[in-house]
């Protein structure tokens, strides 16, 4: 499974959120915030990995089957 599908970025961009404002509010150095990001898309990728398994996506209701066209009728022919 790719570590760069949209849950999993979406999910890693929801715990990096924290990081991020902690990084702006100055309690971490943008040494501390630049390190902790790829563990914010390795958690969004188990918890997305988690998720997936634990939750399998739905399987499509089947096509229903066309019926065959009756056969044309000919039209009769002048005489």
């Amino acid at each position: 499974m790719s570590p760069l599908r949209w849950d999993v970025l979406g999910a890693a961009a929801l715990f990096a959120v924290p990081v991020l404002l902690l990084g702006a509010v100055g309690t971490l150095d943008t040494d501390v915030v630049v390190a902790r990001l790829p563990w914010c898309l390795l958690a969004g990728w188990v918890a997305s990995s988690l998720l997936r398994a634990v939750f399998p996506a739905p399987k499509p209701e089947p096509r229903p089957r066309r019926r065959p066209h009756p056969p044309a009728e000919a039209e009769p022919a002048d005489a």
